[in-house]
Order: C-alpha cells, then structure tokens, then sequence
C-alpha cells in the first residue's frame, strides 16, 4: 500500500473511531477514490482527528482542497486544485491546517449545519401535527355534544323558573341530589369501559370489545335500582336533614318522575363509550344535536300539561331519543358496513371478566365521584357563611361559565383516554407517549386560554344573570380567582383521561382524595371561616387542592414505563384472543365437517 492510501486509511479509521456518529460510508467511498489522486502533497506521518461535514462522494473532491481543523474537514471556498494543505506531524490540535491561497490568512472553520437535527425537528413537528388532527376529529365532536347536554340543562333550569320560585328551587335541589347519587356513579362506572374497550379496539380483540359493552350495560342497570329507591325517598331525606318541608317535596317529586332516566343513561353511557374508543364521535354529536332540537318542543308541551312532572319527563325523552339514534346506528348502520359486528363474544362473559371489570368500575366511579362531590360541598359550604345568600348567587354565575370550559375539559380528557388506550392496545408504547405528551400541552395551553377567556367575560357575566350590584361585583372578583383555577383545571382533567387510558384510574382517585379531601376543603373552611376570607377562601382552598392533583398526577404519569403499559395492554387482550380462538377454531372444523 502506498503511503497515500495509509495517510486517507488513517483519516478514515481516527474519524470513525473517535466520532463515529457522523461518519458516514459514502464519505468513505470518497476517501478510497481519493487515495489514487496524484494531487495530495502531505508527508506520510501525517494524521489528523476530525469529522467531515458534506459528504464527499466523488474523486473530484482533492484532498488539498478541503480545510482540516479539529472541529470538521471542509472544501476550501475558491480553490482550483492546487496543493495548499500541509501539515507535520508534530501539528497540534486546533491549529489552522490550512491558508487562503490568495491572503495566506488561516481560514476559520464553518459551523456544521444540524442536518440530523433538522430532519428530527421535522419529523416531530409532522408528528405532532399528525397526532392533533387525530385528536381534532375525536375532541371537536364530542365537545360539541357535550355543550348540547349543558345547553339541555339551562333550558330544563329555564323552564322551572318559569313554573315559579317554588319550583325553581324544588327542582334545582332534587336535580342536584340526582347529579350527586345517580348520574355521578353511573358515569364513572362506565368509566371503566374507556380503557377496556380502547385497548381492545387497538388489538383489534373485537369480541372483547362487545362483550364489554353488553357487561357494562347490565352491571349499570343493576346499579341503577338501589339509586331508584334512594330517589324515592328523597323528600324524607332533606326533611330529615332540616330542608323546608315544601321545597322537599318538590325535589321529590321532581326525583321521582325523574327516575326513568337512570335506565336511559345505562343505555346511553355505555354506548356512547363503545364509539368514542373507537373514535367514533360524529354519530354521537348528531344524535344530541337532533335530541336538543325535540328538547324545547317537548318542555313546552308537557310543562304546560303537567307542570313541574313534565319537565322532568322531558329530560328523559330527550335523552330516550338519542339513546335510539346511536342504537339505530350500532345495530344497523355498522352491520351493513360490514364491520367486525359479526365477530361475536357477547355471551362469552366469566367469573373473572366480571371481576376484572367490577374492580376497575370501582376504581373509575371514585375517581369521578370524588371531583364531583367536591364541587357539592363547595357549594354546601358557600350556604354557611355570613352573606349566604349572596355568595351562593355568586358561586352558581361563576360555576355556571366553569360548566362551559368543564365541556371542553371533557372532551380533551376522553380524546386522550381513547388514543392512549389505542395505541396501547396496538402495542404502540412511542404512539401512546407522544398522544399523552401533546394532549398535556394542548391541556395547559387550552388552559390558558380558557382563563382568559373567563377574565375577558369576568365584566359581562354577572348581568346576564343578575342586576344586583353586590352580586355582579362578587362575581367579577371570584372570576379572577377562577380564571386561575382553570390554568390547572383543564390538565387535571387531561392527567384523569391520560391514566384511565393506562386502565390505572386508582392513581387519580389517590391524587382527588388527597388534593381535595385532605388539602381544598379543609383549607377552604380555615380561609373563609376561621380567616373570614368568605367565598375568596374557599377558591384558594380550592386552587391549592386542584394544583396538588395536578402535581400528583404528572408524577404518577412521568413515572409510566410506557413499553410495561403495552406489555400490559397486550395480555389484557391476548388473553381473550387466546381462551376464544381455540373455540373459534373448532367451531370451524366442525362446520367444515358437516359440509362434508
């Protein structure tokens, strides 16, 4: 080997040994090519440590006519090919190893352009991009039918007040008492179908699929007929526990007539669930649409037949109506599609799926009910200060705008829980991090927006419910405190759908339970009892424990070892694929031999 073709060996062998990373073997191809030009006038001893920056591919590229520093080996700007490079061997790292033909001046090394970092930028902002249209077409949906299902209940609350004050107030306690025993339980039963289900539609287990739905649906009408006896006793209940006598009946009875809508929502939750993690939300979003358009008709007619027990069967039949529209298209609308209707398992339930279930309907109820709850007593608590009245006026006008943004909030916490219960149950752990990580910022900045957006109406929102000053006042002041709350409100409730996706909703129910039951409220009754703080003390207890959720949860998230989340969603699946396959198959062979 001549001394040229050891001198480029050198070159090659050092690069490759001390960065490795950047070399590349077309740079390679070309030093070979190199190593038979005539042109090189280097002493053999020479060496040098270094990477190149463009890939040199073709003889054409001399070797005196690139710059060698200890940084990079780049082409020398305006020569032609005449030997300029020189070096000794007793040359020292960083000095300039090559001078200007014209200004015999060292040339200062150019700065490598980033290409791999670029490319990567590139491929994670399309990502991203990617991941946001997904979630758009799930989010925009479900948002949309969520502030259809608030918009029914201002109508329903417009219509009591049009029967009187009585009525009004009768309805609004027994409304609320069903919030907090019946429909808060049943939602977070279903809960537990968002990861079963997600995960199952990424394994494509489609037979896991529907059996969970059928599960789910008997188990929330078996709950529902405890809850149905508690609703008919519930003017007994506030009497005992010292309401007005006449109010209490009229929350009774509003309950009472009321009660038909628990099986509704038995009917309703779980196949809204089955759709959603499936990412299936336009059918879901038309149908509340169409049922909110029969909502005001139905109100008009029955309200005036029958009074306060009309406007409560109209909830009911409205929600009757949508219950319909998405079986319509359950039923019939995805058979003739042709979809894996026909792949079965509705029957296939054992002990053990049963038990698995109930364990995570548990896990899911407490984490919903905890949050709801505390809303309740929040406004329990604003009932036993010093300017009661008031402040429970105020309270109801800001929560009223918070039920706004909760919509979206919804939205963002079920469009997460699906995609990351998607990509898990495809055995995508990288798929499943990204989906978590960009609905957490979208969380935060979607946050941020809704808390301007609430200072922004903090000066409009108090008239339209009110005319009285010390209210409208009231209401200004606690909309700041609120706008606050919702930086961290909205990825709260990205951080619950992020860990149901996981199917780990025990973890939200441990941070609820310490950020609002050890911390929000016994901090709200110390600033506004004991410090006559008011119903500003009860939002910054409320602040502290929303933000201690927060935190709790974004550890528990960081924490995740996605690829074990896989892991797990793959048996979860597997297992289900595994016991039924063998009896699929065997119903094959013994239909095959009877067509023999």
């Amino acid at each position: 080997m001549s001394w040229r073709k050891r001198v480029i060996a050198n070159i090659a062998v050092k690069v490759e040994r001390n960065l490795g990373s950047c070399s590349n073997w077309s740079a390679l191809y070309g030093l070979r090519h190199m190593a038979h030009a005539r042109t090189i006038n280097l002493p053999p001893t020479a060496s040098f440590i270094g990477t190149w920056e463009k890939h040199i591919t073709t003889p054409l590229f001399r070797l005196e006519n690139l710059k060698l520093t200890n940084s990079c080996i780049q082409p020398i700007p305006g020569t032609k090919g005449k030997s300029t490079a020189t070096m000794s061997g007793t040359g020292k790292v960083g000095d300039n190893l090559s001078l200007n033909d014209e200004t015999n001046q060292p040339l200062s090394p150019l700065p490598p352009p980033p290409l791999q970092a670029q490319n990567y930028t590139a491929n994670s902002v399309k990502m991203v991009i990617s991941e946001l249209r997904v979630q758009r077409g799930i989010a925009l949906p479900m948002m949309a039918m969520n502030l259809a299902w608030f918009a029914k209940t201002a109508i329903t609350t417009a219509f009591l007040g049009r029967l009187g004050e009585l009525s009004l107030a009768g309805g609004a306690l027994g409304f609320t008492f069903a919030n907090v025993t019946g429909f808060s339980v049943l939602n977070g039963i279903c809960g537990a179908m968002e990861p079963i289900c997600g995960q199952a539609h990424g394994a494509k287990n489609f037979r896991l699929l529907h059996k969970t739905l059928l599960m789910t649906i008997i188990l929330l009408l078996l709950v529902s007929l405890p809850i149905t006896f508690l609703w008919l006793n519930v003017d007994k209940i506030f009497i005992h526990f010292g309401q007005q006598q006449d109010i209490s009946i009229v929350a009774g009875t509003y309950a009472s007539f009321l009660i038909p809508d628990l099986f509704v929502a038995s009917l309703f939750c779980p196949l809204k669930a089955y759709l959603s993690s499936q990412s299936i939300t336009l059918p879901t979003m038309f149908s509340s649409a169409v049922a909110l358009a029969f909502h005001i008709p139905v109100n008009i007619v029955l309200s005036k037949t029958m009074g306060l027990r009309g406007v409560a069967m109209a909830v009911w039949i409205t929600d009757l109506i949508v219950v319909v529209l998405l079986a319509i298209y359950v039923l019939i609308i995805e058979n003739k599609k042709g979809s894996m209707w026909k792949e079965g398992g509705w029957w296939d339930q054992s002990v053990e799926d049963w038990i698995r279930l109930v364990k995570l309907c548990g896990s899911c109820c407490l984490n919903t009910c905890l949050e709801w709850w505390c809303y309740e007593i929040l406004v329990l608590l604003t009932g036993h200060l010093t300017n009661a009245k008031q402040a429970v006026g105020v309270l109801a006008i800001v929560l009223n705008f918070d039920y706004l943004l909760f919509s979206v909030m919804l939205s963002l916490a079920t469009c997460v829980s699906t995609r990351v219960s998607n990509e898990l149950g495809a055995n995508q752990a990288a798929l499943a991090y990204r989906s978590a990580y960009v609905s957490l910022t979208l969380g935060f900045i979607s946050g941020c927006i809704g808390s301007l957006l609430m200072v922004a109406a903090r000066g409009i929102w108090g008239p339209l419910f009110s005319h009285d000053r010390g209210i409208i006042k009231g209401v200004s002041k606690t909309m700041l405190l609120m706008a606050v709350v919702e930086v961290f409100n909205f990825p709260l409730a990205v951080c619950g759908g992020i860990v149901r996706g996981t199917a780990r909703p025990w973890l939200g129910a441990y941070a609820n339970l310490g950020g609002f039951y050890f911390l929000a409220l016994p901090l709200g009754i110390v600033f506004a009892f004991k410090l006559r703080l008011g119903l500003v003390g009860l939002f910054i207890g409320l602040l502290v424990g929303i933000v201690t959720c927060l935190t709790l949860l974004l550890v528990f998230i960081a924490r995740l070892n996605w690829v074990e989340e896989a892991a797990k969603a793959q048996t979860l699946t597997s297992n289900e694929q595994v016991k039924e396959l063998p009896k699929y198959d065997a119903e094959k062979r013994i239909d095959a031999r009877e067509k023999v």
